[in-house]
């Protein structure tokens, strides 16, 4: 939820299934695959940075930029292989025993991808001994202890931002921390509040906030606000993929599976939306149902033959929802919740624990409720269910 600003991104599984065998074109002039897109500016933008880089392979600006913006388009893509790309874009320097700040900012940043988590706030500690006035590892820190739960540690990050960053984006981070640690209606109504006196904010910043916003006006049991959110957020910034599931999750939770299938019908390249368009071709039995069901099997196939367990939240979704299967569900949804603590982490855990009666991961919700002192409708009608 808190990851776009500073595009903290999770890889997604490959594309292709593990066990095909290489195929050969008849011609070179047949077309493999249409990316989207096309030349879009921003991928105009790329192919100029990467001529530029190609000519000057030690030019630091010209690497961290290049990294900045792959990692961007890998978010707004849900493509991972722009990960890889920005990795490499950093070659010459990743590996040295004290790297530039900017690439350990940047360094975090795909480490934090792969759920690394203490090797990326490795990172940015040693950024902030360097320069305690780092604004963006300051933001990479605080998303990186929120996400893994250190809610007083996340907070502590964001106050250090005052000053240092623009006030919608210190807003948006203390909000991010307080609406899921028993602050959620302030939380929220002080962000949004930010947000309507800040419409000259950049609409890039403006449609994280406003899909920041929507999660949280949602989890309140708030729709109608929620909707207004979300809907501003995509008149913005239509093309984003964490906007565009989250967008879908709030559809499919109202029952609305015939607007997800519009939504997302020609974004299915990321998993995690082909798995929301799968679900929602399920709810309504839809032709083409069991086909996306069998290409996201074959994806999360290849991600474990990969040893990649970055998308267990999904997966785990996948063996609940259109598998069937809740003891493997609720067994990916522990092995996720090790790792991250996010509002949807919470959700797939309590979901599969009621499915499979898991003792221990009913155990873990109730726990985290009573600690966390999350405010969620949801939750909370799926705890009053089971009581």
């Amino acid at each position: 939820m808190f990851r776009k600003i500073i595009v903290l991104l999770a890889c997604a599984c490959g594309l292709a299934t593990a066990n095909a065998a290489p195929y050969t074109p008849a011609s070179g002039s047949q077309v493999l695959e249409r990316l989207p897109g096309g030349l879009a500016p921003a991928r105009r933008e790329l192919q100029g940075l990467r001529a530029a880089l190609a000519a000057k392979p030690g030019d630091l600006t010209l690497a961290t930029t290049l990294a900045q913006r792959y990692i961007e388009q890998s978010r707004r893509d849900g493509d991972p292989r722009y990960l890889g790309y920005a990795q490499a874009a950093l070659a010459p320097w990743w590996s040295q025993p004290q790297p530039p700040s900017p690439v350990l900012v940047l360094r975090a940043t795909l480490r934090q991808s792969t759920h690394q988590f203490g090797a990326a706030l490795t990172d940015l500690d040693a950024v902030l001994k360097r320069d305690s006035g780092n604004s963006q590892a300051w933001l990479t820190r605080a998303t990186v202890q929120l996400i893994t739960g250190d809610f007083a540690a996340a907070h502590a990050s964001c106050m250090r931002l005052y000053s240092r960053a623009p006030e919608l984006v210190v807003q948006a981070c203390l909000s991010s921390v307080g609406s899921i640690s028993g602050q959620a209606a302030p939380s929220y109504e002080r962000l949004r509040q930010t947000y309507a006196a800040r419409r000259d904010a950049d609409p890039a910043l403006r449609a994280w906030v406003a899909t920041l916003l929507g999660e949280m006006a949602a989890r309140l049991g708030r729709p109608d606000a929620a909707e207004a959110h979300y809907r501003e957020a995509l008149a913005l910034d239509g093309a984003d993929s964490y906007l565009l599931g989250a967008y879908a999750d709030f559809l499919l939770e109202r029952s609305r599976a015939p607007e997800v299938i519009a939504l997302l019908k020609d974004k299915t390249q990321a998993d995690a939306l082909l798995l929301r368009y799968a679900i929602a071709l399920k709810n309504t039995n839809a032709a083409g149902a069991q086909q996306a069901s069998a290409e996201l099997a074959a994806r999360f196939d290849a991600a474990m033959r990969r040893r990649d367990s970055v998308h267990q939240r999904e997966q785990a979704r996948f063996e609940l929802v259109l598998r069937g299967d809740p003891a493997a569900a609720v067994r990916l949804a522990k092995l996720n919740w090790a790792v991250q603590k996010e509002p949807a982490d919470l959700r797939i855990l309590a979901q599969t624990a009621a499915a499979s009666k898991d003792p221990e991961a009913g155990a873990i919700v109730r726990d985290w409720l009573k600690t966390s002192k999350i405010e969620d409708v949801s939750l909370a009608a799926h705890q009053g269910e089971k009581a």
